[in-house]
């Protein structure tokens, strides 16, 4: 009897605690599974997804050298009125204002929300997820060490708590997802720091710079640690779907934290985040940076390009007929009065906008590549510069190329495991880059071909008809001399005008299309 009563009291709670999990799994798969159909819904294109609409939207996923895109791509073909405000975190501004045409942002994909869905065009790129991870603790730990300069924490925090001055740049703390990481990165170090001058003299350091635990937060700590299981872990996948922490729809934060909870509801993520890239005008790729690059120009480039040059087109068009019909309405004295106020207007209203408007309005694919590469290489010298700087204080740490070969198998198959649902989506991603690349040469052979037709429509023409139907063998042969020699002056000045060479090196060969 007593044994008996013993094991009622031991199971009964078992029971009660298994029945309440599985309540909550299943209300956590009906959130999910109802957040995944309306997502689905609500990002159905019905036009041509490959063409560039009036908004460009840069989904930015943090460590994949977007910025490299933002800075030297984007920056290049939009000028400062066309960009919509405060970039890079939640706009303060409506981003339909006149003008705005490119957004670059931080921002997950529930930004689109706030964006005329049926005018606006996504890009975005993507990086290995181990890379991504490994770029993401080196990038927090490197923000952070700039703080070790000052003398302690609470001088820190007391210089947050000031209001930053205003300014056209935004500081990295005011970014998704480093305001949250860079902070707690910055506590962390501060702490080692002190523990090591509390210590003396008593403590040793390794020669691995991921796991200087004297100094800062080993890899192994970092990646287990709940903010990084939430924003960075499985974060591309989170970000496209629209469902990191910094989400503009409220019912996104209770599909997250259910997909925390339970692992397996993550399919279901997954497959809008695919659906989401499916969408896009293109995916480029950081380990394919040459290709992506490219890629990105003629794909991207080409027709904002295009765009921008209808755009100034039709500008002009319209204020030369404005102009008309005001002087129709003015007789001789008062045109003479107008033309000088009206040119003094003028002189007034340029602008540094209105010469970079002047500057990339006859851009071509080709000089945007050359522009890129050299704004590339000042990039990342910038970079390199400014991480040595920050390491210096957390020396002898240093996270070099060589160093993160060196991180044990076992912690990269952790990752690996921690990431499973970016490392479907990334396998994804290359399948849409591969057709990418595919359509772009497709559309370059029909367009060759096109342009050839058209030659040759042109020859008949001045020529008359094909003579080998009428003449003789001997004139016949001649007659063919004469097409292949008109037909590869043809093709000579074809390919001097259609085709350019791409400078990046490493290209696949033409499929830079003016």
């Amino acid at each position: 009897m007593n044994t008996t009563s013993r094991c009622s009291i031991n199971i009964f709670p078992i029971i009660i605690k298994t029945s309440f999990a599985e309540d909550g799994f299943k209300q956590c798969e009906h959130t999910v599974k109802h957040w995944a159909s309306t997502s689905s819904l609500d990002s159905e294109i019905k036009e041509d997804k490959h063409l560039l609409r009036d908004l460009l939207f840069f989904l930015h996923i943090p460590r994949t050298g977007g910025r490299a895109y933002f800075q030297c791509f984007l920056m290049k073909l939009y000028s400062h009125s066309q960009q919509c405000p405060r970039s890079y975190d939640k706009l303060r501004v409506d981003p339909r204002k006149p003008n705005c045409r490119l957004l670059s942002s931080h921002d997950d994909f529930s930004m689109t929300y706030k964006l005329p869905k049926e005018k606006t065009s996504a890009v975005t790129i993507l990086r290995n997820p181990v890379e991504r991870v490994l770029s993401a603790y080196e990038f927090s730990v490197e923000v952070a060490a700039r703080y070790l300069k000052h003398p302690n924490l609470t001088y820190v925090e007391k210089m947050f708590r000031q209001p930053s001055p205003k300014g056209p740049g935004v500081s990295t703390l005011e970014i998704w997802p480093w305001k949250y990481l860079v902070p707690w990165m910055i506590e962390d170090l501060f702490a080692r720091r002190d523990a090591r001058k509390h210590r003396g003299q008593l403590y040793t350091i390794t020669n691995n710079s991921y796991n200087m635990e004297e100094i800062l937060m080993p890899l192994h700590e970092y990646i287990n640690e709940p903010i990084v299981q939430d924003i960075v872990h499985n974060g591309a996948t989170f970000q496209i779907a629209g469902l990191t922490n910094n989400s503009y729809l409220m019912e996104s934060h209770e599909v997250r934290h259910c997909v925390l909870k339970y692992p397996t509801l993550g399919k279901s993520v997954l497959e809008v985040a695919k659906k989401r890239l499916d969408d896009m005008l293109f995916v480029g790729f950081t380990e394919n940076h040459n290709e992506s690059a490219s890629m990105f120009a003629n794909v991207v480039g080409a027709q904002v390009i295009s765009q921008l040059s209808t755009l100034s087109s039709n500008r002009d068009v319209a204020n030369n007929s404005d102009s008309e019909q005001s002087s129709l309405l003015l007789d001789s004295r008062k045109v003479a009065n107008y033309q000088i106020n009206d040119t003094s207007k003028k002189v007034k209203k340029v602008s540094s906008i209105d010469m970079d408007e002047a500057e990339n309005k006859n851009m071509n694919v080709r000089e945007l590549l050359e522009e890129y590469e050299s704004c590339i290489s000042n990039v990342w010298n910038s970079q390199k510069e400014r991480r040595a700087k920050s390491m210096q204080h957390i020396s002898p740490a240093n996270f070099t190329k060589e160093a993160r070969r060196q991180v044990p198998k076992v912690l990269i198959q952790k990752i690996t495991s921690l990431n499973s649902l970016d490392m479907e989506l990334y396998n994804y991603g290359r399948s849409i880059f591969l057709k990418q690349q595919a359509r772009v040469m497709q559309n370059m052979v029909d367009t060759k071909r096109q342009e050839t037709a058209l030659i040759e429509s042109a020859y008949i023409i001045s020529y008359g008809s094909p003579s080998w139907k009428v003449l003789s063998l001997g004139t016949a042969d001649l007659k063919r001399d004469r097409t292949k020699r008109d037909s590869s002056v043809a093709l000579e000045l074809l390919e001097r005008t259609s085709v350019v060479a791409c400078p990046l090196t490493h290209l696949y060969q033409n499929i830079c299309i003016n």
